[in-house]
């Protein structure tokens, strides 16, 4: 996870943008974390995919964003969080502990993250994921195995 926060951050920075996002959170897991792109139905296409979307999103599609806080349906109010953070995202990290802590885990992962994200279908991760055409149900159910794997193992 401190690979994927310390892109996030020099992604957010090299762009200019305010906040570091779920956007920025999801393009360091697909770049670093090898069990979240083996997670993606579909497989190495959807990932490539994902990725050229995320560029491009670097390039002008975020300008849209540019400036704005991240609106999610599970962060919390716009004035907490931590600072630098859209408040999805940081909704987005604590979400990832506790579910990390669900399955007996000590610390959060990849797949503990995007899990989060595909539970806040409002979050721009998942707004990038739905853009992409990546099949949020398929993805739901791989993340359920994925953790009762994890826990029964």
């Amino acid at each position: 996870m401190a690979t994927v926060i310390a892109g996030a951050r020099r992604r957010a920075v090299r762009d200019g943008d305010a906040q570091i996002d779920t956007a920025h959170l999801l393009h360091g897991l697909l770049e670093s974390d090898p069990d979240v792109r083996e997670v993606f139905p579909g497989g190495t296409p959807q990932v490539i995919r994902l990725l050229g979307y995320l560029v491009q999103r670097v390039i002008g599609y975020g300008l849209r964003w540019s400036g704005t806080v991240e609106v999610s349906g599970a962060a919390p109010s716009a004035g907490s969080g931590l600072a630098g953070w859209s408040p999805a995202a940081t909704a987005a990290l604590d979400a990832a502990v506790r579910r990390a802590a669900s399955r007996g885990g000590s610390r959060a992962g990849g797949l503990d993250l995007l899990a989060a994200f595909v539970r806040d279908r409002e979050c721009r991760a998942m707004e990038v994921l739905r853009r992409a055409g990546v099949a949020v149900e398929p993805l739901v159910t791989a993340l359920a195995v994925e953790t009762c794997q994890q826990s029964t193992g």
